[in-house]
């Protein structure tokens, strides 16, 4: 099992925005220490029908663990290589009032950072900007400690927290050194309770798995692992301090001592591989196994499973040739665009089926139906989450986070605009209760021909997919794939 200390220590990259430190902005970010939540509550509520939308327009299918029982507070950790899609798609399966750790940035900007403090997310000055200058050590306390005493404080009253303790997003697979932030909190959060005799909040480990996260329309699969109880280490005195609304620091052999356990429970529920190249290895293996086995893995989720068996069960030794073999199978499939599950029953590639290409028509004539209405209500801000994906330094994962955006805004800042011109054109400038119900007409029939536009691209994307196998088939990378799955499978035998 991986160790926190032979994790990769590396500060985050800074992006531009991270650069910005809106210093007064950050001091009037709303903040509670007595356990209310500093956040709205219809802020919750609009977030969750947007992040619903958020994740129907950027993912194709999502499963999740069933959520274990908690009857305090609880704080959900995860590895962060999503942007705000990873946090957003933990918010969305979970059941509690959702209070969040985040980027300094994220509170301050135009948009995001509005709702983010409805929200009653706080921020989060990173070692980063203090070595860069761009804030001094004393004002980065202040925040943190504040930050910090508002999130314990909210998870002792039996509220959850999202927090991401690498303290950045990175494109590895496998988990980076945790700061000790969910850990300090944690720690807090439990003998705050304790002093005030509620229920024990518990640490939370969260895997989040993607086919291809920085796709669109992929899968995702949210994991959750054994809570993690958290001691009570603070003395009595400094308890009091904690409820009375002063922050009290853990000792640091608690904090370390915490921070590795919820690395040594969080690491295994991520890929966990020395490379990406590795873990498709991983994932071609599982399939093929399950395949000569007669039990085709279903969904995302089982090739997860599948893939760790394979991890633990052979690993990533250089010197195993079919893990070799593996590797270069696997690298052939991502270069044309394909997964693992584009293997038929009898390991070799799927054949592409009429019923495939008539798929592809009929989702062609699908965008087509629904272009001009979808152009007029989803374009602009679609086209914008395009240009800035493309055009940030914030790195790859930021490219779903734009969409993501766009798709949860669209019924707040775009939709009512545009259905109230269509209103004033069609009904007249009149307030009635026909131009009221054109107006409501008009916004669902956005969201419809939104949904039936990706619905078909869905199956535009099938065809397309179909045809990348087909033509793969033909070729000598094709004819060397068939070789290396049959090596492959002929030695599965011994993997139990």
């Amino acid at each position: 099992m991986a160790e926190q200390e032979n994790a990769p220590e590396i500060l985050p990259e800074l992006s531009q925005s991270a650069t910005r430190l809106k210093r007064d902005k950050l001091e009037r970010v709303p903040y509670d220490h007595t356990g209310k939540h500093p956040g709205k509550r219809w802020a919750q509520s609009a977030l969750d029908i947007m992040f619903e939308l958020g994740n129907q327009a950027i993912f194709r299918k999502w499963e999740a663990d069933p959520l274990p029982e908690a009857q305090g507070g609880v704080i959900y950790v995860a590895t962060h290589i999503n942007g705000l899609v990873d946090p957003m798609v933990i918010t969305r399966v979970q059941k509690k009032r959702v209070i969040s750790l985040g980027r300094h940035d994220l509170m301050t900007r135009p948009v995001i950072g509005w709702w983010a403090r409805r929200f009653g997310s706080q921020p989060v000055l990173r070692r980063a900007e203090i070595e860069a200058g761009i804030t001094d050590a004393e004002f980065a306390r202040y925040i943190n400690d504040r930050g910090m005493l508002t999130v314990a404080s909210c998870l002792a009253a039996g509220n959850s927290a999202v927090v991401m303790p690498e303290g950045k997003s990175h494109q590895d697979s496998r988990l980076h050194a945790l700061r000790t932030g969910s850990s300090r909190s944690a720690l807090a959060a439990a003998s705050i309770a304790a002093e005030k005799g509620l229920s024990a909040p518990v640490v939370q480990p969260v895997g989040l798995h993607w086919r291809t996260h920085h796709w669109l329309r992929t899968d995702h699969y949210v994991e959750f692992g054994e809570p993690i109880p958290i001691p009570e280490t603070h003395s009595p005195e400094d308890r009091a301090k904690l409820v009375d609304g002063e922050w009290v620091e853990p000792s640091h052999d608690d904090t370390i001592e915490m921070r590795t356990r919820i690395f040594e429970a969080l690491s295994p529920l991520t890929p966990d591989a020395p490379d990406w190249e590795t873990y498709r290895a991983w994932k071609l293996i599982a399939h093929l196994g399950a395949n000569k086995a007669d039990s085709p893995l279903k969904n995302l989720a089982d090739e997860v499973h599948a893939a760790r068996h394979v991890r633990e069960s052979i690993g990533s030794d250089a010197n195993n040739s079919m893990i070799e073999e593996a590797k270069e199978a696997a690298e052939i499939l991502h270069k044309n665009d394909l997964y693992a599950t584009s293997l038929a029953p009898n390991n070799r590639l799927a054949r592409k089926s009429p019923s495939e290409h008539l798929a592809g028509l009929f989702g062609m004539l699908l965008m087509l139906a629904s272009l001009p209405i979808t152009l007029l209500s989803s374009g602009p801000q679609w086209g914008l989450a395009k240009f800035m994906a493309e055009g940030s330094d914030e790195g790859l994962d930021s490219r779903t986070s734009y969409f993501m955006l766009a798709a949860m805004f669209s019924p707040v800042f775009f939709w009512p605009p545009i259905a109230l011109i269509g209103t004033l054109l069609i009904a007249g400038p009149s307030l009635t209760i026909t131009s009221l119900w054109t107006f409501i007409l008009l916004v669902l029939s956005f969201y419809i021909e939104a949904w039936i536009c990706i619905r078909g691209l869905d199956l535009w994307s099938d065809s397309r997919t179909a045809s990348r196998r087909a033509n793969l088939s033909r070729t000598e990378d094709g004819a060397r794939l068939d070789e290396l799955l049959d090596s492959i499978t002929s030695r599965l035998g011994a993997l139990k």
